[in-house]
């Protein structure tokens, strides 16, 4: 499930946007009680990328921020629990990474859900159901 997490330059060093993206990545799979998961940890991904300091809009102004995009099956992320306590925990990362430096007003999230039958998992392509199978067997 690849996640996304953009930030501007200066809003938090690249150690600490990779600390941030270890943490969230931990966090995605707790909240979905598949910490530990063998066919699931490998495959939560996360692409990490400062943006330049105009790399950013708001409004059509340039904005200091970070913004968090989880690309997931319909399954995950479906409760209020999950969806509110990952992305809590999330923001929270996001906002000691940034020390400081970002209010919590600029950190920005979403989550996608894709169409079913088109996650490729270890190279094969999965629906949803033969998706959820394979992680129960981890």
């Amino acid at each position: 499930m690849p996640l996304a997490l953009n930030y501007t330059e200066g809003v938090m060093t690249p150690e600490a946007g990779l600390r941030a993206g270890r943490k969230i990545t931990d966090a995605f799979l707790k909240w979905h009680g598949l910490t530990g998961n063998s066919v699931m940890t490998p495959n939560v991904t996360m692409q990490i990328q400062a943006l330049p300091k105009n790399g950013a809009l708001s409004g059509g102004e340039p904005v200091e921020g970070v913004w968090l995009e989880c690309k997931t099956p319909t399954f995950a992320l479906a409760s209020r629990d999950i969806q509110v306590g990952f992305f809590k925990e999330a923001t929270d990362i996001i906002f000691e990474a940034a020390e400081s430096r970002l209010p919590r007003a600029r950190i920005y999230s979403n989550a996608v859900h894709t169409v079913d039958g088109t996650w490729n998992l270890d190279g094969e392509v999965c629906t949803n159901q033969q998706l959820a199978d394979r992680i129960a067997q981890g």
